[in-house]
């Protein structure tokens, strides 16, 4: 694989041990909170993401190098927008404290009560934020974690794939993933750190915008034809 992508062993090592890393500190948070490890939609989430994980990132070493890179920086970089580095904490808050939410709803206590086909529908939607995500990384070279402009890459506004349809496609998977593990959970309390994450989401994106139209030659143009940010016909 480092023969064929050009990506030095310490590279794959770090996406190895960080990938490991992450999914072993989700699992724990979310068994945790349900208080068990007999709990079938936890090990489906779990394993969902190990194996798009670890499928996912030697793809994208193979087909960007430098995206591959660029998603194995740090949250908080030199370049990175102030206000940017402030958002990273709801956000993290938001995200990590709505996992906990819905493992306590569905794995603990059950307040709610889910039909086991709306868990099936969360499964799907899960999928198809993932896949969302996959296509915005296969259309867009400079999909950092965070928000810069990369003039050492040769930075340019992306209007292909996903792109042609909404301005941040990524945050739209982002959202279908959520609202999916909530109904596969069987959390319907869990709607509620889904709504709190959008909000943070429609935050980000409205600023991102800004900075991108301020420092990115044709972004404008791009805003002005692709009329919707995250959901079509909708906003």
């Amino acid at each position: 694989m480092t023969a064929v992508t050009g990506i030095p062993p310490d590279l794959m090592r770090k996406f190895i041990v960080r990938t490991t890393v992450w999914i072993v500190f989700l699992a724990i948070v979310l068994f945790g909170a349900a208080g068990t490890i007999r709990w079938t939609p936890g090990w489906i989430y779990i394993g969902f993401l190990a194996v798009m994980s670890f499928a996912s990132g030697p793809w994208l070493a193979r087909h960007d190098p430098d995206l591959f890179r660029e998603r194995l920086g740090s949250f908080f970089q030199k370049e990175q927008k102030g206000w940017d580095k402030l958002w990273m904490i709801p956000m993290l808050v938001v995200w990590l404290g709505g996992l906990m939410l819905m493992a306590l709803d569905g794995g603990r206590y059950h307040w709610s009560q889910v039909s086991l086909w709306l868990q099936v529908v969360g499964f799907i939607l899960i999928c198809a934020g993932f896949w969302l995500s996959m296509l915005t990384f296969k259309a867009n070279s400079y999909a950092a974690p965070v928000v810069k402009v990369q003039k050492e890459r040769g930075h340019k506004v992306v209007t292909t794939g996903p792109y042609a349809y909404v301005r941040h496609p990524m945050y739209l998977g982002a959202l279908l993933f959520s609202a999916g593990t909530t109904l596969l959970f069987g959390s319907w309390w869990g709607l509620v750190a889904v709504a709190l994450l959008a909000v943070v989401i429609a935050l980000r994106a409205v600023l991102e915008e800004e900075t991108l139209k301020a420092e990115l030659d044709g972004y404008a143009g791009y805003a002005a034809k692709v009329r919707y940010r995250l959901i079509p016909l909708i906003w």
